[in-house]
């Protein structure tokens, strides 16, 4: 797919804030691709158990020939944003350029209430919402589920033990809620690729040894005030952590091409030793990176963040 360039920007590109978004560690990622893959400049099967705002996924698509890609995340508004730009990008377009313009059109105070207004209408629209049969509903709602993305406070995603949104307003002078070039770009490299809500272990039906596979989960919380990942309701335990190493081992067995992305509990605890014990069997490297989502400012910098593979 050709690249296209504006203004310095490569599309496509996520279209969302995500916690814990991969754009700064690509670099690291490129250095650490199979042989075939920079050889051929070819990926014959991709696999994202975890997609999130699809960095990787889009990464590879601007600077690889992609045959065949099977994306799978649990958030069922996320996996229906990305169906609705796969399918309905033009009536999205439309959607957000009037939810754009009113919001910019208002002065602070209003545009803090509308935002609070979509919220309570997305958090209703949650009670009884059909996931299964798209349709008008499906544009409506994502064009909500991006705009309170671009407008809450620091981009997160954050759901509550009752499943609801619950990120309070970002006060931000100009907010751009879409790029409508990005959107068109995305429905592109979307055309070939199947996408999926559920579990990560579902991804194992898609995946041999001809498969590159990233595994980005919610990261492991370096502490108990740090856990932005509540992107599902019920969390990502250290049990949750266990059982993807196991499918991690699977699918090594398989003859895949595995990278798994993590946090370095090192930065906090030089004794903890989880995935170095989890991944001893498998390459471990410790990459420096950039995270801006600590409630404190000033705890915001440079850490260490994990890069795990099964091959050289």
């Amino acid at each position: 797919m050709k690249k296209l360039t504006i203004k310095n920007q490569l599309f496509p590109r996520p279209f969302l804030k995500w916690a814990g978004g991969k754009n700064q560690l690509l670099k690291e990622f490129k250095k650490r691709l199979p042989l075939h893959i920079v050889r051929y400049k070819r990926v014959y099967k991709y696999v994202e158990p975890f997609l999130g705002g699809g960095a990787m996924f889009f990464f590879l698509k601007r600077n690889f020939e992609v045959k065949e890609s099977f994306l799978f995340d649990i958030n069922p508004d996320l996996i229906m944003a990305y169906k609705v730009i796969q399918n309905n990008q033009k009536e999205l377009l439309d959607h957000l350029e009037d939810i754009e313009s009113r919001h910019l059109k208002m002065n602070e105070k209003n545009r803090k209430k509308h935002y609070y207004l979509i919220r309570t209408i997305y958090n209703q629209q949650m009670k009884n919402f059909d996931y299964d049969n798209p349709g008008e509903e499906w544009v409506e709602r994502t064009s909500y589920f991006i705009f309170l993305n671009k407008t809450c406070y620091n981009g997160l995603f954050r759901l509550n033990k009752k499943g609801e949104f619950n990120v309070p307003y970002g006060k931000y002078d100009n907010p751009k809620i879409y790029n409508k070039e990005n959107i068109i770009q995305i429905n592109k490299a979307l055309r070939d690729t199947e996408i999926f809500q559920g579990d990560f272990t579902e991804s194992e039906y898609f995946i041999d040894e001809k498969t590159l596979v990233y595994l980005d989960p919610p990261y492991r919380p370096l502490s108990n005030t740090s856990n932005f990942t509540n992107y599902a309701k019920n969390g990502f335990s250290d049990s949750n952590q266990l059982i993807l190493a196991k499918f991690f081992f699977k699918m090594d067995k398989k003859g895949a091409y595995l990278i798994l992305s993590n946090s370095d509990p090192k930065n906090k605890n030089p004794d903890d030793k989880f995935f170095d014990d989890l991944y001893k069997n498998y390459i471990i490297e410790r990459i420096p990176a950039k995270r801006n989502i600590n409630r404190d400012r000033l705890k915001r910098g440079q850490i260490n963040e994990l890069i795990i593979r099964n091959f050289k």
